[in-house]
């Protein structure tokens, strides 16, 4: 066919199209002068309706004469203007008519239809946004779907937590106060129970999903975490009994005897065999290594041989403890006992002497014969004690009055005048 027909085939459509509309356009003008406003409505719907359907055969039957003469390209591309056009067409003509209707109804019915059109076209978005949904998760991984399943879970959650807060805002303004809390309380109780479930029901959801590789790891690392803090307990509670034991030792003035051997033993051993060949095997009573006092060997002498053993120690060319750095007295409260500390220069090592004395009685001879530097020590332990050394050059209080009566230091002293 050629260009000339086809120019005369759509100028002959176009002219039947536009004698149809004339002709119904004047059918609805005759037919609404004679008919009441009501009629004339449903008229011009139907007249629009047969208008459209005419129109719509016409562009049909026109389009497959078309089809019939042109190849299947260019008929895709027709059916699509013809499809767009119809479109644009029917959307121009509601408009329209909308426009009329808007036009002859009172204020309150139009609120009333724009409610309803928002309403269609919020329940048409729903439903499309629902099918959407459904073919994304059709198409989506594994992982994206859980994603997605724990967002609209969380969405759900907020939407039923706001529901629940407008409802019981709403009850609370209808009811008392007392009932208000009530109310509240099961509300609360309510919303906490609905969260438990949900957050079980995702869990076990989870749960199902997760391949059993990854369930292990998870029961492994709760395994370890169990594991760590029970081992952190029992390091606090070793702790605990370790800090106990030292409190215990110290308090009861016992000597701390682990099993490594003291880099002082063989020094204890060398004055203790020294001791025993000069003075006499039952000169000491005990001797070992005070290690809470810096491993310093230690002696307890008899009270008979107290001073035989410091006169050795001191002018023994071997030992040679020519330096006395300490002397006092302790009352233990079942004995007196006298603490003496001497440093050798020579062998470059420190000895403690100690004597045990009695309570009622503490007698013991003065060192200060062997060092000057016993005597105000010694001085002060009579003074505060009442340890009396004889053979001591000037032996008297040097913290207190001659006339002071008792002895501050001892357990069981008691003031003589409660005022001082």
């Amino acid at each position: 066919m050629s260009e000339k027909e086809d120019l005369a085939k759509q100028k002959a459509a176009a002219a039947a199209k536009a004698k149809a509309a004339a002709l119904a356009k004047k059918q609805a003008k005759e037919e609404a002068a004679e008919k009441p406003e009501g009629e004339i409505d449903i008229a011009k719907q139907k007249a629009a309706a047969a208008a459209k359907a005419k129109a719509a055969a016409l562009a049909k039957k026109q389009a497959k004469e078309e089809a019939g003469e042109k190849p299947e390209g260019e008929i895709d591309i027709a059916k699509q203007k013809a499809t767009a056009a119809a479109k644009a067409k029917a959307a121009a003509l509601a408009k329209k008519q909308a426009k009329e209707e808007a036009g002859e109804k009172p204020e309150g019915e139009i609120e009333i239809a724009k409610q309803k059109a928002a309403a269609a076209a919020k329940a048409k978005a729903a439903a499309l946004a629902k099918k959407q949904a459904k073919e994304e998760a059709g198409e989506k991984p594994e992982g994206e779907i859980d994603i997605a399943k724990q967002k609209a879970a969380a969405a759900a959650k907020a939407k039923a937590a706001a529901l629940a807060k407008k409802q019981a805002k709403e009850e609370a303004g209808e009811k008392p106060e007392g009932e208000t809390d009530i109310a509240k309380q099961k509300a609360a109780a309510a919303a906490k129970a609905k969260a438990a479930a949900l957050a079980r029901k995702q869990a076990e959801e989870e749960a199902g999903e997760k391949p059993e590789g990854e369930i292990d790891i998870a029961k492994q690392k709760e395994a370890a975490a169990a594991k760590a803090k029970a081992a952190a307990a029992a390091k606090a509670k070793a702790a605990a009994a370790a800090a106990k034991n030292r409190t215990a030792v110290q308090e009861s003035g016992e000597v701390d005897t682990p099993s490594e051997i003291s880099l002082n033993q063989s020094k204890l051993d060398q004055i203790v065999s020294a001791i025993e060949s000069h003075v006499g095997q039952g000169a000491l009573l005990e001797n070992y290594i005070n290690r809470l006092s810096k491993d310093v060997p230690t002696l307890v002498a008899n009270p008979d041989t107290y001073f035989s053993i410091a006169k050795f120690l001191r002018y023994d060319e071997q030992l040679d403890f020519s330096y006395l750095s300490d002397l006092h007295g302790t009352d233990f409260e079942s004995h007196m006992e006298i603490y003496v500390h001497l440093h050798s220069f020579k062998m470059n090592q420190s000895v403690a002497l100690k004597v045990k004395l009695d309570r009622d009685a503490p007698v013991i001879p003065s060192l200060v014969p062997l060092w000057s530097g016993a005597n105000w020590p010694e001085c002060e332990a009579y003074d505060l004690l009442g340890i009396n050394f004889y053979e001591h050059p000037d032996l008297k209080r040097i913290l207190l009055g001659e006339d002071w009566k008792g002895y501050p230091l001892r357990k069981d002293y008691e003031p003589y005048d409660v005022e001082v």
